[in-house]
């Protein structure tokens, strides 16, 4: 078994893998990783050895999410564990096909807050510009599974010139982050032309970009590509990793050329059953994202997506793990725990009690030991103090 300590310092390739040698001049092309993705039952049944629930899974799988992995990705996979972590992220399980009283297709609400079809605006000062429906591989667990791969029970619209105007017209928003579906995998001139285009209105003031690419399809991230990004600033791109055995070294060389390309980086991971809802996953995968210049941004519940109890886990999990994070690691490693209101109430912060009690006087607190502290209010000044200190200040001149 793995370490937890191997896992923080371990950075391994895995090529070629489930693949002959002779492909390992092709692996390095992204173009060659999507046209040889996993996406089939007979793909899955080549290389790994599937569960009944699994091969039902694949055989569901059509109707709801389809089925897609790029070779460095399943790679990662272990062919002989059906609850390995890496499986049991991008591999169809039968319980996908069961719906939970409390899952919602739509869970963050995003359907109604969009104005004009791709734009979803919700918060205040910044929208979600939805630009594509397709992904280098497809989470089980995507929020958005009823409009991404193409399969689902919605069809993505994204009206550009409609996005554009509104966004031209509301001088309130100044952030736009750009998701989908997975936005680099457009080619480089489409996604500067896009980017481009938002630069032209004068009251966005950064732009962020969602994608997982840097995890499915490292070889993306080319030094193109990263030349391109670098005339947006200031551009922020939040990446999506649950488990440190995601980050091999072609992650690893792929952060770095967007770190280097001045691009500050952030990782959204969801919190997942039999993936990363551990103490002790969690905080391997927090330093080695450190090591790959990445700050752990947001650690999300897993939203209510129809078909993904068996993923969920219980909030109290999750406040347990920051509770083993606080105190027990550098403060730039801890995530920010955070709940999706269900039906579109955006990001809600959830985090150990460590208030133990107020007054007017003072604040109780404890640490991340559980020893006490007492935090006193202001105390106000006295008008017989202050006049004091006036004439301490006349007799000094």
């Amino acid at each position: 078994m793995t370490s937890s300590s191997d896992l923080e310092t371990t950075f391994r390739s895995h090529t070629p893998g489930y693949w002959p040698d002779s492909v390992m001049e092709k692996w390095d092309d992204h173009k060659w990783q999507l046209r040889n993705r996993i996406d089939s039952l007979a793909d899955l049944e080549a290389h790994i050895n599937l569960s009944d629930e699994e091969r039902a899974g694949v055989l569901l799988a059509g109707t709801k999410l389809a089925m897609a992995i790029t070779p460095h990705f399943f790679n990662l996979i272990d062919k002989d564990d059906p609850n390995c972590p890496i499986r049991r992220q991008v591999i169809p399980r039968i319980e996908e096909g069961w719906t939970a009283p409390e899952e919602l297709s739509d869970p963050c609400g995003e359907d109604t807050h969009m104005p004009v079809p791709g734009l979803v605006h919700r918060y205040p000062d910044r929208v979600l510009f939805l630009v594509t429906d397709r992904c280098a591989s497809y989470c089980r667990y995507c929020t958005r599974s009823r409009v991404v791969s193409g399969v689902g029970e919605q069809q993505l619209e994204t009206q550009w010139e409609m996005a554009f105007k509104y966004l031209e017209e509301h001088t309130e928003v100044r952030d736009v982050l750009l998701s989908g579906g997975d936005p680099l995998l457009f080619s480089d001139a489409k996604l500067d032309k896009i980017l481009t285009r938002l630069r032209t209105i004068p009251h966005i003031q950064f732009i962020r970009i969602g994608s997982r690419i840097p995890i499915f399809l490292p070889q993306r991230i080319t030094p193109e590509l990263c030349t391109m990004l670098k005339k947006h600033h200031p551009l922020f791109i939040s990446i999506h990793t649950n488990h440190p055995k995601e980050l091999t070294t072609e992650v690893r060389d792929g952060l770095v050329r967007l770190a280097e390309a001045g691009i500050p980086l952030g990782n959204q991971s969801v919190l997942l059953r039999g993936v990363n809802d551990t103490p002790e996953i969690q905080k391997a995968l927090v330093h080695k994202l450190l090591m790959c210049r990445v700050r752990p941004y947001y650690l999300y519940q897993c939203d209510l997506i129809t078909g993904s109890s068996h993923l969920r886990t219980s909030v109290s999990e999750g406040v347990n793990i920051i509770e083993n994070l606080r105190g027990h690691t550098t403060g730039y490693a801890i995530p920010q725990y955070v709940i999706d209101g269900p039906g579109g109430g955006g990001k809600i912060p959830v985090n150990p009690n460590y208030v133990v009690d107020s007054d007017q006087s003072k604040v109780t607190l404890r640490n991340y030991e559980g020893e006490i502290f007492d935090y006193p209010n202001p105390s106000p000044i006295s008008e017989k103090d202050l006049q004091a200190l006036q004439e301490k200040a006349m007799c000094g001149q």
